[in-house]
């Protein structure tokens, strides 16, 4: 017989949105259960993986925010553990780095004079007769930034990372993520940095994807969402790992029966008032009761997979990047991180470096089904195609994989999407999409987060007060229903609301042990 559950809320996946959201709950006093399919880790694409006390960052997380909410929940969850880390990413190609944000002197030098002069007259074209029938990824960068500046810098990595043609990605990829950087901006904010004009905090950069300063847990990202997790049930709340969504299915009284299956065998059976998910739209409509009408338009939704290859090489480190970008077309990965570079303590052993190599692939194709001994083959012949090390010097090495990593921006995503949200709003109030994968929508860490915390304000009140899709890549938000509706909630003052996301804190430094006793 299925073990049964009655709470509150139960909220479907582990990750930033959902441990957010189960966090505040607990505190409001509503009683929470959260199933999490991985038998060991929480924090979804957020966590941090442990092997042989090397600490793997799935993705690279940094913790930055324009939102005073988001900011001050992580001081509460992980008040002593944030330590302050220099941003340095760079991007490859052609066997030469160029600094990201851009440095004016060091991309003339490195790209030469006549393909510098052939970038701009390509820019100034594009500036001249933009395209009017802006659709695509590749419509807009090149509108943007012009179409030799696109097929360098832009062109392929991103087919690395999506699988798919540049011309068949829908164009709001790239408003959503590239929006707020001009090409004219970049080089007279190179410039300026290139001669140390810019004193100004951040050194003088604006633009939220170019800061120069971000804070990290000291043992990786999965620290805050562990630290979450205890939180939770010291509250009373229950983290059911292991266990796997099989069927939710709405119940007679507008709430809530989720049937979950257990790692090893068995089934689990939670009644609740409100179901929170942030497990992908596609997989949630097909295990719904009664199926929704926008089944089949969740089914055509697509998702990007990637796997990490880390190795341990023994050398001081590699190069002081966060990471770089590869835009190399000889070799499959896209993206290298090193670990020591987020934060001196994910690497145990001062004369070894660890980097992770990032391959970007479709569940069950050839990348993803290799072997990890291959995957760490490949990863060491590619480190040495880019002159990064030598493979005689790689003393181990570990693979990752992350299904679903990306929700996919093709050119029927966004009407998928918004029929299936239209008819679960409509029909079931008690549901709440949140997250990246909740809501198929390609949101940063404090976005997510930002998703859960106004879908909590929403369950506490007992309506609607604020429409969630409105967070978008700034963490915008806006509330729901005309001017004057406000209605004042306890946990948020109406100047967090307002500064939600337009403010920036400082940078904490780690608290030491000393100070801590102080305390």
């Amino acid at each position: 017989m299925a073990q049964e559950l009655g709470v509150d809320v139960v909220i479907i996946g582990a990750g930033p949105a959902g441990l957010t959201a189960g966090y505040l709950l607990t505190k409001a006093g509503k009683s929470v259960a959260i199933i999490e399919k991985d038998e060991r880790y929480v924090g979804g694409i957020s966590r941090t993986v442990e092997h042989e006390g090397y600490r793997f960052d799935i993705g690279g997380h940094r913790f930055f925010s324009k939102s005073k909410a988001v900011v001050d929940l992580w001081n509460e969850i992980l008040p002593d553990d944030f330590i302050s880390r220099p941003r340095m990413s760079r991007i490859y190609y052609e066997g030469k780095f160029y600094s990201y944000p851009l440095r004016a002197f060091e991309a003339l030098r490195n790209l030469g004079i006549w393909r510098s002069t052939v970038c701009m007259a390509s820019f100034a074209k594009a500036q001249a007769f933009p395209n009017k029938n802006v659709k695509s990824f590749e419509d807009w960068t090149v509108n943007q930034f012009g179409r030799k500046l696109y097929s360098i810098f832009f062109k392929t990595y991103t087919e690395k990372v999506w699988g798919m043609p540049c011309d068949e990605m829908s164009a709001d990829w790239a408003a959503q993520r590239i929006k707020g950087l001009s090409l004219w901006g970049a080089v007279v904010d190179g410039l300026k940095r290139s001669l140390g004009l810019n004193k100004k905090p951040n050194d003088g950069m604006a633009t939220k994807t170019l800061l120069e300063e971000f804070r990290y847990p000291r043992l990786g990202p999965g620290m805050m969402w562990e630290a979450a997790r205890d939180k939770i049930i010291a509250g009373g709340g229950m983290i059911l790992m292991g266990h796997s969504l099989r069927r939710l299915a709405a119940d007679t009284n507008g709430g809530w029966r989720l049937h979950a299956t257990v790692a090893g065998g068995g089934e689990c059976v939670i009644r609740a008032g409100h179901a929170i998910s942030s497990a992908p739209m596609r997989e949630l409509a097909a295990r719904l009761a009664p199926v929704p009408a926008s089944v089949l338009d969740a089914s055509g939704l697509k998702y990007r997979d990637f796997l990490t290859v880390a190795l341990k090489i023994r050398s001081k480190d590699l190069f002081p990047d966060n990471w770089i970008y590869i835009h190399d077309s000889k070799v499959q990965v896209g993206r290298i991180q090193n670990f020591r570079s987020w934060s001196p303590e994910m690497v145990p052993d001062q004369s070894v470096a660890c980097v992770g190599l990032e391959y970007f692939c479709f569940e069950g194709d050839g990348l993803w089904a290799s072997s990890d001994d291959d995957l760490v083959e490949l990863a060491k012949k590619e480190m040495a195609i880019l002159g990064l090390c030598d493979p005689n010097d790689v003393i181990g090495g570990a693979v990752v994989r992350q299904e679903k990593a990306y929700p996919v921006y093709d050119e029927d995503y966004a009407e998928r999407v918004q029929v299936m949200r239209e008819e679960l709003e409509a029909k079931h109030p008690t549901l709440h999409l949140v997250g990246r994968n909740g809501m198929h929508r390609y949101n940063n860490q404090d976005h997510a987060m930002m998703t859960a915390m106004l879908t909590v304000e929403n369950i506490l009140a007992g309506e609607r007060i604020y429409d969630t899709w409105c967070v978008n890549e700034d963490a915008e938000y806006h509330e729901a229903g005309n001017e004057g509706d406000e209605i004042e909630l306890p946990r948020y003052s109406a100047e967090d609301r307002a500064a939600a996301l337009s403010s920036m804190r400082d940078v904490p430094e780690q608290v030491t042990a000393r100070e801590k006793d102080a305390a």
